[in-house]
């Protein structure tokens, strides 16, 4: 498997590999109607990897009429939810068969490390579709307690045409958290995926074909955001949207959706997640290690990632001196290389961004105590060192706004109230994390902080099992765990007066 090859053996492959890069609309490939392309640029070396279907308005239409022609024949929506699992099942196994292949195009489209997408990314999207497959038959209606002469039922029905909108940081991970649960519950789905990772996305819409996902149930638009993305959001036969990404686009989406058929819409739209170390906490080292990672993992394009690290007074210059020393060790490099722990910004509008913040921290007066500079110039990818910043103010725009790169906010705390307060002062509540011994502390941060995730004593912690989402301007709705069928699904109340 890829993470025993050698770089050699994995640049070998990568040159090799043949790129899928059209529609997937009606159970085909096809090009955009226009005929119009945009360049896949590799974050790796910059090179152009394939020239992808630039979709707009013509082709989601076609998308979405497939999607509603499967969705009224009842052709998966009335399938028997045992069969839908068997076939979701099918879809993960070849997802799996492909392991190798898959993890390559995550690497050479978004720039992350090969052993993360060898050993995190397509793990996570087996994992979750097989999940949602294994839920599909065991999702209950329900029977309401009424008076015995009537008969109440409460029934969970697919919402319609879903379309799903996902980001470029966990190409293929996102999509399934929006995959499973849709199609578990017989919505027909169509896929947009960011315009700088759309490979993956393109790959495995043939593979549910393959896996007997009928024609129209399951496709892939991919294009500009502007031009696919508001298509969708203005489409008047759209019954939802579920979106991950920015803020910006998320509430242009809302607009989208006010403007057109009120289409449901679903939220998750990053943050600025504290990551707060209490005096008493019983591992310092742990804690730094887990500060670290909660930011530089993934090269800091995490929605979650622990960018602003609270740390209470009188542990700061311990904490700092651990969380450099690891932080100095992370080695940055070409993502192929399986050495390499954190690799490339997915591309250059993103790199120049992460140094633009970076030039406004020192310039707003925020310590500069560790790296700040592209690297890996040579490669000709876009490369950002770990950057650590100490004295930062709540009040400055690194640590109010998301920069979504390899830079740490150090901000520090008198006691566990003024953290509490630090945490919460932001427009976001995805999550945030909690070092201390002391239970009945941990107890108190985790009931007041305002976030969808709070994390003591680990960070990122969780798995398929638990929902992940915000509170504030990180969103609404959940992704994960059965609540996310919420996002899929109606309620349907069927009243029956039986007389006697």
């Amino acid at each position: 498997m890829a993470a025993a090859l050698s770089f050699d053996d994995l640049k070998s492959r990568a040159a090799g590999l043949q790129f899928r890069s059209q529609a997937f609309i009606g159970g085909r490939y096809v090009d955009a109607v226009s005929g119009e392309t945009f360049d896949c640029i590799s974050p790796v070396d910059g090179r152009v990897l394939t020239q992808v279907a630039a979709c707009g308005a013509e082709d989601v239409d076609r998308a979405v009429k497939a999607a509603r022609a499967a969705f009224e024949t009842g052709v998966w929506r009335d399938m028997a939810p045992a069969r839908r699992k068997a076939k979701l099942l099918k879809f993960a196994e070849l997802i799996k068969a492909h392991h190798d292949e898959l993890a390559l195009l995550e690497t050479l489209d978004m720039g992350k490390p090969i052993g993360d997408s060898h050993a995190v990314d397509v793990p996570a999207t087996v994992n979750c579709i097989r999940w949602y497959a294994e839920a599909a038959d065991k999702i209950y209606d329900e029977v309401a307690p009424t008076d015995p002469k009537v008969l109440a039922m409460i029934r969970r029905e697919p919402v319609g045409v879903v379309a799903a909108i996902v980001p470029w940081n966990f190409p293929m991970i996102m999509a399934a958290w929006k995959i499973g649960p849709a199609l578990a519950s017989g919505n027909s789905l169509i896929l947009k995926p960011a315009e700088q990772s759309s490979l993956s996305a393109i790959r495995i819409a043939e593979l549910a074909a393959e896996a007997g996902i009928p024609e129209g149930v399951f496709q892939v638009v991919p294009g500009l955001g502007e031009q696919a993305g508001k298509a969708l959001g203005l489409h008047e036969d759209i019954d939802a949207i579920a979106f991950t990404g920015s803020g910006e686009v998320g509430k242009l989406l809302l607009q989208y959706s006010g403007q057109s058929n009120m289409k449901r819409v679903a939220l998750e739209c990053g943050g600025k997640t504290p990551h707060i170390v209490l005096a008493d906490t019983s591992d310092l080292d742990q804690a730094a290690e887990a500060a670290a990672w909660g930011i530089f993992f993934n090269q800091g394009e995490v929605c979650n990632a622990g960018s602003r690290l609270l740390v209470q007074e009188s542990i700061k210059e311990a904490l700092m001196e651990k969380l450099l020393k690891i932080s100095r060790s992370i080695k940055v490099g070409n993502p192929l290389d399986p050495q390499t722990k954190m690799g490339a910004i997915v591309d250059r509008d993103q790199m120049d961004k992460v140094l633009r913040y970076i030039g406004i921290g020192q310039q707003e007066g925020a310590q500069l105590v560790l790296g700040g500079q592209q690297v890996q110039t040579a490669e000709g990818g876009y490369y950002v060192e770990p950057t650590v910043f100490d004295r930062v103010d709540n009040q400055m725009t690194i640590a109010r706004e998301e920069i979504f790169g390899p830079v740490l906010s150090t901000l520090t705390f008198k006691d566990a109230e003024e953290g509490l307060r630090i945490a919460n002062d932001t427009v976001y509540g995805l999550a945030a994390a909690v070092w201390t011994k002391n239970i009945d502390t941990a107890h108190k941060m985790a009931r007041g902080l305002r976030a969808g995730s709070v994390w003591i004593n680990c960070f990122d912690g969780g798995d398929i099992t638990t929902p992940f989402g915000g509170y504030k301007q990180s969103g609404f709705g959940r992704d994960k765990s059965l609540h996310a069928f919420d996002k899929y699904t109606e309620l349907k109340t069927v009243w029956i007066e039986l007389g006697g």
